[in-house]
């Protein structure tokens, strides 16, 4: 997490709207990461309850060690395209040593010249915007993972079922 003084938005209005929504992150690559993050922020925004499940690779995002080393591979990811003009990456280049690099390099650029935050710098937003972080219980044990080895602000490592019962009407979203 940044040195620097965190300020979550104001989005106009603290009224609950009874609205929920469950977000189950299961991905580790950092073009995964994003998508849950993004529906995440814009839900708060609009007064609905979020609740984010990190599960499997999911766990990437919640621990302190890994948080920051989050990568993209274009290995298999046949949309990617080159920052130059309308080409696509050649997937023959995909798996060539240092393209995972690169390709992360890349992707990180693009999404701090648009003004989008880390994966560590946007958890913080949500849940100072009132977000909350939860843990898979059968991912920390099959991981050896201890709530030590994760973000101070993951409320607690759960079930499955305590997540499902603790978000019962919530809109469900799996990524």
């Amino acid at each position: 997490m940044s040195d620097e003084t965190f300020i979550a938005p104001d989005f106009g209005s603290d009224e609950p709207t009874g609205r929920k929504l469950a977000i189950i992150c299961s991905k580790g690559n950092l073009d995964m990461a994003y998508p849950g993050l993004i529906l995440g922020n814009a839900a708060l925004g609009e007064g609905v309850q979020v609740d984010l499940f990190f599960t499997f690779w999911g766990f990437d995002m919640i621990m302190t060690e890994r948080a920051d080393d989050m990568a993209f591979s274009p290995a298999g990811n046949a949309a990617m395209r080159l920052p130059v003009g309308n080409l696509r990456m050649p997937q023959s280049l995909a798996p060539a040593p240092g393209m995972t690099a690169l390709a992360t390099r890349m992707l990180k650029r693009s999404i701090a010249d648009i003004g989008v935050p880390t994966v560590p710098e946007f958890l913080d937003q949500i849940v100072a915007s009132g977000g909350r972080l939860w843990a898979c219980r059968m991912s920390a044990d099959m991981f050896h993972v201890d709530k030590e080895d994760l973000r101070d602000d993951v409320e607690a490592i759960i079930s499955a079922s305590d997540f499902i019962e603790m978000t019962e009407g919530a809109q469900l979203l799996f990524i």
